[in-house]
C-alpha cells in the first residue's frame, strides 16, 4: 500500500467543542482512516470552541475525501475550510522574474535602459562572444517541452506541461543557482519545434529538452545539437542515465563486482532506457539486454522497432537472448527499469546471480515495491523519495548546466556525462556508503558544485569550452 505523502496532503480548518478529549477523538478518527498527522496550530479558542489547522497527508486524493469524510461526521466537529496544499503552492505559479540591479534614479535608469544601454548592444555586435558576459545569456537556460510525455500521464500538452517546467525551474535556481525559464510549445511537429528553439537560443547559453515523447525527442536533440552553439541537453534520457550509472558504480563497490564482467537487463527502451544503455556502455559494460513489452531486443527482431530500437539490437545482446523478461534475468546481475510498474516478480530475481542489484524506477509505482523484493536483492533503489536509494534527475542537471554554463560550453558529449557520474557516486563517502546509501540525498549542498566541476573539466579536457580553465569554474552562484 502506498505510504501517506505531502503530494496528497491537505490543511483542515476544524471548529472544535471546547471540551476535554475533542482533540484525541479528531487525531482518533485521522489515523484510524491511515492518515498521516502533520502540525496542528490552534487558530483561535472561546469559552465554547476551538478552531485548529490540521495538517494531514494522505495516500492519494480519494483517501484525502474519506478522511475528510469520517471528519463531517464526528460529533461537535465543523468542517469550516480545506485547502489542498499542493495546489496552493502552485497558486499564481512557482516562479518570477526578480531585478538584479536597483533602479532608484535618474542615473540608473539612464545606465540600464536608454541612453546607456545602446554602447552595450554595440559593444555585443561588434563581439558577439560578450553576450555572455554583459547580458543573462551566462547564467540561464530554456526548459523546452510539447507536453506530450509528461511524467507518467503521458501526452498531456503544453499548458498541463507547464506546472512541471516551473517546477524544473525551481530546482534549477535552487540547487544550481541557475536561471532557467519554462518554453512549453504548441506543436508537436519536429521541424517547428526545432526551429522555434532556434529562433530563441540567443537569449539562453543552454537547451534543457523535457518530457518530449520518443522516438522524436531523439530526432530534435540531434538536429538542434547539430545547428546551435550552445549545449543542448535532453533531461530524460542523459540526466537519468548519468544518476543510474552513479548508483551503479556506488552498488558496485558493495557486491564486489566488475563494471565490465556484469549482465545487465533494462526493461523500457524508449529515450531514457536507451541514453542508459548508452552511458553504461561507454563505461564499459559489454553485456546488456534491452526488453520492451515484446521481449527481449534482438537482431532480426521484427516487432515492435523504431530506428533506436534498430540500433539497441545491432548493438546490445551479444548471447542473443531471446524471450520475455524472465529469460533474459537468467543469471543476470543488475536489473534496471525504466518501464511500468509490477512487471519483476520474486520469482525473476530469483533467477539472477549472486547479490542481485534492482532499480526499479517506474513512477509513481516501481517495477516491484522494495517490501515485496526485500531479502532477495543486495542493493534495491527506486525513483521515489519514500524508499532508499532515491534515483533522480535533480542530483544531476543543475550541476551539469551550472558546469557548462561556468565553462561556456558549445555542446554536451559523452566525457561530460561520465564526468558527472564519477563526480556524483563520489559524493558518497567510503564511512557513508551501505546498502541503503549509494546514492547522495537531493539535498546534499555537495552534489550540484562536484558535478559542476567535473563536468567544466571535461568540457576543458574536450576543447568545448569558450571560457579560460584559469577562470573559476565551480560553486553556485
Amino acid at each position: 500500500m502506498r505510504a501517506p505523502s505531502a503530494s496528497y496532503s491537505f490543511t483542515v480548518r476544524l471548529q472544535i467543542e471546547n471540551r476535554p478529549g475533542m482533540l484525541g477523538r479528531v487525531a482518533s478518527v485521522i489515523g484510524e482512516a491511515g492518515g498521516d498527522i502533520g502540525a496542528v496550530d490552534l487558530v483561535e479558542t472561546t469559552r465554547e470552541r476551538t478552531e485548529r489547522d490540521i495538517t494531514v497527508k494522505c495516500r492519494d486524493s480519494g483517501h484525502a475525501q474519506r478522511i475528510m469524510g469520517r471528519l463531517k461526521h464526528v460529533a461537535g466537529v465543523r468542517v469550516a475550510n480545506i485547502s489542498d496544499r499542493t495546489f496552493l503552492m502552485h497558486l499564481g505559479g512557482k516562479i518570477e522574474i526578480r531585478n538584479k540591479v536597483p533602479i532608484r534614479t535618474r542615473d540608473d535608469l539612464s545606465m540600464a535602459y536608454t541612453p546607456g544601454v545602446a554602447r552595450v548592444c554595440l559593444a555585443i555586435h561588434d563581439d558577439r562572444e560578450r553576450v555572455f558576459a554583459l547580458t543573462v545569456k551566462q547564467n540561464t537556460v530554456a526548459v523546452v517541452t510539447d507536453g506530450t510525455a509528461v511524467l507518467g500521464l503521458g501526452d498531456i500538452g503544453p499548458e498541463a506541461a507547464l506546472p512541471v517546467m516551473e517546477g524544473k525551474a525551481m530546482l534549477f535556481k535552487e540547487f544550481a543557482g541557475v536561471d532557467a525559464f519554462p518554453l512549453c510549445l504548441a506543436t508537436k511537429d519536429v521541424d517547428k519545434i526545432v526551429e522555434t528553439v532556434k529562433l530563441v537560443a540567443p537569449v539562453f547559453g543552454g537547451i534543457n529538452l523535457e518530457d518530449i515523447a520518443a522516438p522524436r525527442c531523439f530526432e530534435v536533440e540531434e538536429r538542434l545539437r547539430k545547428d546551435l552553439d550552445i549545449p543542448v541537453f535532453h533531461d530524460d534520457q542523459h540526466g537519468t542515465a548519468v544518476v543510474v550509472l552513479a548508483a551503479l558504480l556506488n552498488a558496485l563497490r558493495i557486491v564486489k563486482k566488475d563494471l565490465r564482467r556484469l549482465r545487465v537487463v533494462v526493461t523500457g527502451v524508449g529515450a531514457a532506457g536507451t541514453a542508459t544503455i548508452k552511458i553504461l556502455m561507454s563505461s564499459g559494460v559489454r553485456d546488456i539486454v534491452g526488453v520492451d513489452e515484446h521481449g527481449a531486443i534482438h537482431r532480426g527482431r521484427a516487432t515492435g522497432m523504431d530506428f533506436m530500437k534498430r540500433w539497441v539490437a545491432s548493438a546490445t545482446n551479444p548471447r542473443q537472448v531471446k524471450g520475455g523478461l524472465g529469460a533474459a534475468l537468467a543469471r543476470a546481475d543488475v536489473f534496471i527499469g525504466l518501464s511500468v510498474p509490477g512487471i519483476l516478480t520474486v520469482r525473476d530475481i530469483r533467477r539472477m546471480a549472486r547479490d542481485p542489484i534492482v532499480f526499479a524506477m517506474a513512477n509513481p509505482e516501481p517495477e516491484i515495491r522494495p517490501e515485496e523484493a526485500g531479502r532477495h536483492v543486495r542493493v534495491m533503489a527506486t525513483g521515489r523519495s519514500d524508499f532508499p536509494n532515491q534515483i533522480n534527475n535533480v542530483l544531476c542537471f543543475p550541476g551539469f548546466f551550472r558546469g557548462l554554463l561556468d565553462a561556456r560550453a558549445r555542446a554536451v558529449n559523452d566525457e561530460m556525462k561520465l564526468a558527472a557520474a564519477h563526480a556524483l557516486a563520489a559524493c558518497v563517502g567510503r564511512d557513508e556508503l551501505s546498502a541503503e546509501y549509494i546514492i547522495p540525498s537531493v539535498f546534499n549542498k555537495r552534489v550540484a558544485p562536484a558535478v559542476a566541476a567535473g563536468v567544466a573539466r571535461a568540457a576543458h579536457e574536450t576543447a568545448t569550452a569558450r571560457r579560460r580553465r584559469r577562470l573559476s569554474l565551480s560553486g553556485v552562484r
